[in-house]
């Protein structure tokens, strides 16, 4: 079969190949028999150039064209779902549905509709007026922005089609977006359908560009570029920190999504409560997608005792009873088994699971740890486990569990369980402003476990959950910010101004 092709400047090009690869099935373990390049700088160059010339064009385009183009690349993404879900299965071994059809899908469409919505309200480029001193401010596009999407979204987070590919789009930017390697066909049928989207609506052919592997040193080269403007990225710590030297070296805004163990805090009356009942939710919501989400709850801290053993022992009959699933690569497997034996070295006591299983699959994994064992060492205890692994701490005080949540690096999420009747509620006001500050996403009696596009919502978090704590991954119109340059004008003439910095008369 002929090696896949790129898309540079509105056409499906040769690649300058320096090697290629090919994805491969989780499920079976069989290679698919498309071959796809790994690009040269060849090819970043190119799409650098054809991407400035898309900024400028994209910087006078109307609200209306943008919101267009998101509007109809929904539709052709809901026109092609059969496909989409089919490949995207093989690719990634998550369900059909209803995972795929009936929720990822659904969410990725939903989301460029949403960033639609934004673009003709305006009010996301939050235009400011003095009139007095006759100085006015508005956010403007900052121009072509690099989308590097994970392997657990083939669509939601899609660096063609997700979250970073529709804030930057909405925002009046170019995309040029990497494939991720587990899910390669995917990426290139979604970028098919946005390529006919930008020919439907007349932006910038080069709006939409598609390349699927560089090598480290390509990529952090793009990354640097003067050319690019900003980078949106999710995927591992360990890529995200290299990312980020690179572009803080340059001075370059770099968006990352790198890491989070969400921690979930459950105080004494609600596990005297309803323990039995949380420790099935949990159990639910850390093998969900089998504990391939960034908001997977993977540390659990309980005041130890009776209730705390009992919770510990639902947990175990829990994931001892439902089948591991299938992970999303081989790489996926190696690095959960690895961190699992990193917890272990460290001192956590394995409860249930710890050993691969046949065809990607891992058994579905608990730990414990003492509180005064977490301290110890917290900062291995902390290691993100990518899957289907979670870590309890069972701390002997209260004053025990400040001091464990006073060691916790930067997450995406935190939960707090209390009970029903007000007992814990002097407790959850010590603890509570602690947890605060090191989450992005603070919730109540919830597991952490899915994300809502909505414009209160923050998916980031301190570091190193993300880069930078001040900006969400998801909800329009804050995401779209991320993408943008504060541009001030001052005493410039009214016919000179943006649209939205003139005198209304």
């Amino acid at each position: 079969m002929a090696l896949q092709p790129i898309l540079i400047a509105g056409q499906w090009l040769p690649a300058n190949a320096a090697s290629t690869f090919h994805a491969q099935n989780p499920a079976t373990g069989e290679k698919f028999s498309e071959e796809y390049p790994v690009s040269t700088w060849a090819d970043c160059d190119a799409a650098l150039s054809a991407a400035v010339e898309a900024a400028a064009v994209l910087r006078a385009a109307p609200p209306v064209q943008l919101a267009k183009f998101l509007t109809r690349y929904a539709e052709r993404i809901e026109a092609r779902k059969l496909e989409l879900v089919e490949i995207a299965n093989a690719e990634t071994a998550l369900a059909k549905a209803p995972r795929l059809a009936d929720v990822e899908l659904p969410r990725t469409t939903d989301q460029l509709r949403q960033a639609a919505a934004a673009v003709l309200d305006g009010a996301w480029a939050l235009p400011t007026i003095d009139a007095k001193l006759n100085i006015r401010s508005v956010l403007a596009p900052i121009g072509p922005v690099l989308a590097i999407g994970p392997n657990n979204f083939p669509f939601a987070f899609n660096g063609v089609a997700g979250g970073d590919f529709a804030a930057a789009i909405a925002a009046g930017n170019p995309v040029i977006a990497k494939a991720h390697p587990c899910h390669p066909r995917t990426t290139q049928l979604m970028a098919e359908e946005a390529l006919a989207a930008v020919t439907e609506t007349g932006l910038p052919p080069a709006t939409v560009q598609m390349i699927y592997r560089t090598s480290r040193d390509d990529g952090l080269r793009v990354v640097a570029d003067k050319r690019l403007g900003a980078v949106g990225f999710t995927g591992s710590r360990e890529a995200g920190m290299k990312l980020k030297a690179a572009a803080d070296a340059v001075g370059k805004p770099v968006y990352l999504e790198m890491s989070s163990i969400n921690p979930v805090l459950i105080l004494p009356g609600a596990l005297a409560e309803r323990g039995e009942k949380i420790a099935d939710e949990f159990g639910t919501s850390c093998l969900m997608a089998c504990g391939q989400f960034c908001t997977s709850p993977g540390l659990v801290i309980v005041l130890a005792g009776v209730d705390a053993d009992k919770f510990i022992v639902g947990v175990k009959a829990k994931l001892e009873g439902t089948a591991a699933a299938t992970l999303l690569s081989s790489g996926v497997a190696r690095s959960l088994a690895t961190g699992v034996q990193t917890l272990i070295t460290a001192g956590a006591e394995l409860v249930t699971g710890g050993m691969p299983l046949a065809g990607n699959r891992f058994a579905n994994t608990l730990l414990r740890v003492s509180g005064e064992r977490f301290l110890a060492s917290s900062e291995q205890l902390q290691t993100e486990v990518f899957g289907n692994a979670s870590l309890i701490v069972t701390a002997r005080d209260e004053r025990e569990i400040q001091q464990v949540i006073s060691r916790l690096e930067g997450n995406l999420t935190g939960s707090i369980y209390s009970d029903s009747t007000g007992a814990d509620d002097v407790l959850y006001e010590k603890l509570a402003p602690s947890l605060r500050q090191r989450v992005g996403r603070l919730l109540n009696d919830k597991m952490p476990t899915g994300v809502a596009v909505t414009a209160a919502m923050n998916h980031g978090g301190p570091f190193p959950a993300t880069g930078h704590p001040g900006f969400t991954a998801v909800g329009f119109p804050a995401a779209m910010r991320r993408f943008t340059m504060l541009q001030c004008y001052d005493n410039v003439r009214p016919h000179r101004l943006p649209p939205a910095l003139r005198d209304r008369t």
